[in-house]
């Protein structure tokens, strides 16, 4: 039985679209809704959150540009809060420049929110959602987030038990930051993926033995592909999945081995190297060499095999970093600010990550693998994210272990400040730096496809789900990643 959580109005058009998969037919709602705004928003939202839009890409993208270009009235009083926020955020998330402008009906002459609308649950929701879509100079949105989140908190235990599990979980998760597998996951009860993709993995990760064979390394192959299944989870990304997974698992273990495996740094691409090695890195390396030609072959088909060649740049750019960090380590140098975030935007993996997400993607092109090499706007921003938001993380326990060069230990001595200031600084920044991010989304100014920057935003959502309430996720799933993977590969249950 499917229940949803939201347009109860809908229903009927979703049961479709869930229960049948007859494309066609919610084609045609989709076309009969179009000829009214508010409806047709209403059905494009339901279809998102049930993580079933992808079906309908280009009729969505059709409709919204033609919405968007009818320039809408929203100071109209037929639109109420809901309403206007809904749109706000859906034409924001596709990247249209719609002003925050059309909050002001909703503000008095002080600037501030009006009374009449905190009673409004379902609209001060909706806003608060569209309020994580703001970018840099948008004081209305600061103000909506802040009047919207001390507004839910208060309201919540006495609202209905739907529109209460709505509220809680978004107070917890927003939509725009949140997983969007995970967040379909919280809107219905169906997961819909291939899980024959979950067993191969499994499969070559335990042929591969690395576990036995490096017993220290974190085995984690399956929050690895949990991973990916963020960064995307539609059908047609099934092997640019598997690459990813791959991937990630072998970054987790060049990390754990950190201070032997600099010994790559100097190395060649070439399994005549692996003399030069130590005995129990030889079996890694090895797997290391053989996967990057499993890629070249398969990408070789389809006359892309240069992309391979940009992952290895990458790969051997986050080694030298490790090797730097390795000797900060080793003789405890605790290095200024500026020079720790250098280093350590790269061994946060996300450069790496990054272009080997692309590695399984068609549409991608040399010229987008080289507009990435260069370290656009939009990637050094989820380098920041992915840092920040790691190091606050791990502080403790790398503190604990003897790690003298980290982030927070840097800030502190460097601005003389507390602990608390330092994390207070960091989320700052990772805020400042989610702006970023929302800005290079919207249009005109993005010169690269969506499907791209797309990736790196999903990338950005696995920080946020990971290291949700500061716990490091990947390093113990089962306090953060344990009940959200048990949810869709295990038991796609009603929640």
């Amino acid at each position: 039985m499917i229940r949803l959580v939201g347009i109860e109005s809908l229903i009927s058009a979703v049961h479709v679209c869930l229960n049948s998969l007859q494309k066609n037919e919610a084609r045609s709602m989709l076309t009969a809704a179009g000829k009214d705004l508010v409806e047709t928003m209403n059905l494009i939202n339901t279809l998102e959150r049930l993580g079933v839009s992808y079906h309908f890409e280009d009729e969505i993208e059709e409709l919204l540009e033609r919405f968007f270009n009818l320039k809408s009235n929203y100071a109209d009083e037929a639109y109420d809060l809901y309403t206007v926020a809904l749109h706000f955020r859906l034409f924001r998330q596709h990247g249209y420049r719609i002003s925050c402008g059309v909050f002001k009906k909703f503000v008095d002459d002080n600037g501030k929110f009006k009374e009449t609308i905190i009673s409004d649950a379902r609209g001060l929701l909706s806003l608060y959602e569209a309020a994580y879509l703001r970018v840099h100079g948008e004081d209305l949105l600061e103000e909506a987030l802040a009047f919207t989140t001390d507004n839910l908190k208060s309201m919540a235990p006495y609202l209905s038990s739907t529109l209460g599990k709505q509220v809680d979980h978004a107070l917890v998760q927003s939509i725009h930051f949140g997983n969007p597998r995970i967040e379909a996951r919280n809107f219905i009860s169906i997961y819909q993926e291939d899980e024959s993709k979950n067993e191969f993995l499994l499969r070559w990760w335990k042929e591969l033995d690395l576990v036995s064979k490096l017993p220290y390394a974190r085995d984690r192959v399956v929050e690895c592909f949990f991973w990916a299944m963020g960064v995307y989870h539609e059908p047609q990304y099934s092997v640019a999945r598997i690459m990813l997974t791959k991937t990630i698992a072998m970054t987790s273990i060049i990390d754990d081995t950190m201070t032997p495996m600099v010994q790559l740094k100097n190395l060649k691409w070439d399994v005549s190297e692996i003399d030069r090695l130590p005995e129990y890195i030889k079996p890694f390396y090895s797997a290391l060499l053989n996967l990057y030609e499993q890629f070249e072959e398969e990408l070789s088909q389809q006359g892309r095999s240069y992309a391979v060649h940009y992952a290895k740049e990458a790969l051997k750019e986050l080694v030298r970093t490790y090797y730097v960090e390795a000797k900060w380590f080793i003789e405890g140098y605790l290095p200024p600010f500026s020079e720790y975030m250098g280093n350590a935007l790269i061994t946060c993996t996300y450069v790496y990550h990054t272009t080997t997400s692309l590695l399984g993607i068609k549409s991608v092109t040399k010229e987008d693998f080289e507009w990435l090499s260069n370290k656009p706007k939009m990637l050094v921003a989820s380098l920041i994210i992915c840092r920040l938001i790691d190091d606050i993380a791990t502080y403790e326990v790398e503190k604990e272990r003897g790690q003298i060069a980290t982030g927070i230990e840097s800030y502190m001595k460097e601005n003389g400040v507390t602990k608390e200031v330092a994390v207070d600084k960091f989320f700052e920044m990772a805020t400042n730096a989610w702006k970023d991010i929302n800005e290079e989304c919207l249009r005109p100014t993005s010169s690269n496809s969506r499907e791209i920057l797309m990736r790196i935003l999903n990338l950005e959502r696995i920080i946020d789900v990971t290291y949700k309430g500061n716990e490091d996720g990947y390093t113990q799933p089962q306090k953060v990643l344990k009940p959200h993977i048990n949810a869709l590969f295990i038991d796609p249950t009603v929640v």
